[in-house]
């Protein structure tokens, strides 16, 4: 009995443009997730004398998690349009795109009132 084959063994190799674009468009995304952390570990680093300090923590804690759910975000979009471009599908919709926007609105106005509160 032969193995069974894994996901990126089944259907047919696309197009090399299309998995170079798709990886092009999976590292963006990595590099939008450590720049949230980056940002968590400059808050952290560069603002001891913000106040109030359970504000900066609460800030830095939710960059760190949305950097962190970000990565992974990433390789699963990554792995999805892969495998549906492989079974010449449709490429499936992603809602990370909403969720990433409306975090960046609510980042603004959390960022905004720790510097207004100093």
């Amino acid at each position: 009995m032969p193995p069974e084959k894994k996901w990126w063994q089944e259907g047919k190799t696309p197009d090399y443009r299309f998995t170079l674009a798709n990886e092009r468009t999976f590292l963006a995304w990595v590099r939008t997730s450590l720049a949230f952390m980056a940002g968590a570990v400059g808050i952290e680093q560069f603002t001891p004398q913000a106040s109030p300090p359970e504000l900066k923590i609460a800030l830095v804690l939710i960059l760190l998690a949305v950097g962190a759910s970000m990565g992974f975000l990433a390789w699963r979009r990554w792995r999805r349009n892969e495998y549906a471009m492989r079974m010449e599908q449709d490429l499936p919709y992603t809602r990370s795109v909403p969720f990433l926007g409306g975090f960046v609105v609510v980042l603004a106005f959390l960022l905004g009132f720790l510097l207004w509160l100093g």
